[in-house]
């Protein structure tokens, strides 16, 4: 019996060093990277304010087609900034579909109802240059 668990313990963890053979495509031509730093930091409940109005923002849009809420993963490299407070990635089908995001009402009341909680906002947009149908190996 010992050496059956052995033998579980040892080919699970083989399999876990496997590499990823095939990578997933983030579904949409465009994504729109947000970093923002909060007035307070520390703060939890501001923390849960901005949080809480974030996950409402992706569940109400019409227009997100993913989301990744995040914060710093604390890697300790030169190049990585773990200054921010929180990281969201939205990709949207199309730049005219994130073009009407920016104007809809659930976009407009995260807006009302979050932005005097941060100090700072930071955006990268980017057009996808991978097709849909790759598979990266």
């Amino acid at each position: 019996m010992k050496n059956l668990i052995l033998l579980f313990f040892i080919t699970t963890g083989l399999l876990a060093c496997e590499p990823v053979k095939n990578k997933d495509i983030i579904s949409g031509q465009f994504a729109h990277t947000v970093l923002i730093w909060l007035h307070n930091p520390d703060s939890e409940s501001d923390k849960t304010r901005l949080e809480l109005g974030l996950k409402r923002l992706i569940e109400n849009s019409e227009y997100i087609r993913s989301a990744h809420l995040g914060v710093p993963a604390l890697t300790d490299r030169e190049v990585v900034d773990n200054s921010y407070t929180f990281c969201l990635i939205v990709t949207f089908g199309s730049k005219e579909a994130q073009d009407k995001y920016q104007v809809e009402p659930a976009h407009k009341q995260f807006l009302n109802d979050c932005k005097h909680l941060w100090k700072r906002v930071l955006i990268y947009d980017s057009m996808n240059q991978l097709e849909e149908t790759e598979v990266l190996k």
